[in-house]
């Protein structure tokens, strides 16, 4: 009977039944059976518990901010911007793609809403010029992903948020592979442009369209060296500097770029305040669920079975990671993060694996799923605006996929790509 509430979960998603619902009857149901009504109180406690939290406060506020860049034309500067230094290369608009995504990073902390506003400005625009429909969904959905790891990430700070780790601390390790997935994806461009037929580069620019663009896009590109210089050198806590973040790029939109009009700012507000509830609501279902996840004593239990297959914490790191990577085909990331943390973290920590070093793994590892079929996110994203089929879109994004995948081993092999920068600035 100690997985009963395995049994009760895996029926509720085969059936269809919305995740937050799921993380909320697998348990109640469970207690109920088993009549251990005493807990039913402690769930719902923790349902509340969990969304009561200071340091959540600012996943909010990210989403606010992301909602202010893409209606204050932020990408757009930022996407001109970029296409001064990388579009009279081959394969140049996947270029701008991929560097707009690195730009673009540090503003909302989703992939899937840089997807959309990256996607709804690069792919009619590539396509335009002569790309296929396939190839810039591809790109943009396999850049995309940086948004959800170079800082500010949502993801980071709901694991944190449920594992007890400092938010500060996986910022800072997620820089360097974020850097690393986004610079390699421009070399892959670069790679596949070799073996297919693009369209030719646009000209160089010249050095006056390059200093109007700068001036254009420099206030924009400060915001993530406003907002991780400021988390990092501890400045102000992650929580207050989503509040920066949302409250520069409501200037910026209002006063700088103009295309945020007063009367924008009712649905603006209202549509980040509705993503928030979804998130803080599904964010309590976790809390409550993983109550019951210790009262079983599953962490035990799953360190058991893992550990009957190798004791060899190198090797077990792959085979979790190679698990995760099923999950992300089946599941979006932040409820895989929330059921999944609670389970795998203890057994990975037990066996001396650093806790950030976990953390930014299995969160890098989720974000790729948001990529793969037949649920990833960012997929229906691109898909929706490319009006391509995913299964085209998934067959291009293969060597991108692969590099990212390549990356992830990379970081289980060599810890100090993680580790090295928070070490440097004293979080771990």
């Amino acid at each position: 009977m100690a997985l009963l509430y395995v049994y009760i979960f895996g029926f509720l998603l085969i059936i269809g039944t919305p995740i937050v619902f799921v993380m909320l009857l697998a348990p109640g149901a469970t207690l109920l059976i088993e009549g251990d009504l005493r807990f039913l109180n402690m769930l719902v406690q923790r349902l509340f518990a969990g969304m009561d939290s200071f340091p959540l406060m600012a996943l909010p506020f990210f989403i606010l901010a992301g909602e202010l860049m893409t209606a204050g034309g932020i990408t757009t500067r930022i996407v001109r911007f970029a296409e001064t230094f990388v579009a009279h290369r081959k394969a140049g608009l996947g270029q701008v793609s991929v560097s707009s995504s690195i730009m673009l990073a540090g503003g909302s902390g989703s992939a899937v809403a840089d997807a959309s506003a990256l996607g709804g400005v690069m792919i009619p625009g590539m396509h335009q010029a002569g790309y296929t429909r396939s190839f810039s969904a591809a790109i943009t959905a396999a850049s995309a992903v940086l948004a959800s790891i170079i800082p500010p990430s949502g993801l980071m700070i709901l694991y944190a948020f449920i594992m007890n780790v400092s938010v500060a601390a996986m910022f800072a390790a997620a820089i360097i592979p974020g850097l690393i997935i986004g610079f390699g994806l421009m070399i892959v461009v670069a790679i596949v442009a070799r073996f297919r037929s693009f369209p030719d580069p646009a000209e160089r620019a010249t050095w006056g369209d390059v200093a109007r663009e700068s001036k254009r896009a420099i206030l924009p590109l400060l915001t993530p060296i406003i907002l991780i210089g400021g988390i990092v050198g501890g400045v102000f806590t992650p929580t207050e500097g989503a509040a920066v973040a949302a409250f520069y790029a409501l200037i910026l939109g209002v006063l700088i770029t103009r295309e945020i009009r007063l009367t924008d700012l009712p649905r603006l507000f209202g549509n980040a305040a509705l993503r928030s509830a979804v998130i803080l609501l599904l964010v309590g279902a976790a809390v409550s669920f993983a109550s019951l996840v210790s009262l079983k004593g599953t962490p035990q239990l799953v360190s058991g079975l893992v550990l009957g297959i190798t004791d060899d914490p190198l090797l077990l790191f792959f085979v979790i990671v190679a698990l995760l990577l099923a999950v992300g085909t089946i599941m979006d990331a932040g409820p895989a993060i929330l059921i999944l943390g609670p389970i795998l973290a203890p057994v990975m920590i037990n066996l001396g694996i650093h806790p950030i070093h976990f953390a930014v793994v299995m969160c890098i590892v989720l974000i790729i799923g948001l990529i793969t079929p037949p649920l990833g996110l960012v997929l229906f994203v691109v898909s929706g605006i490319s009006g391509e089929r995913i299964e085209r879109i998934s067959w291009d994004l293969i060597p991108y996929f692969l590099f990212e995948v390549a990356v992830v081993g990379a970081l289980i092999l060599f810890p100090e790509l993680v580790l090295w920068l928070p070490r440097v600035l004293g979080y771990v």
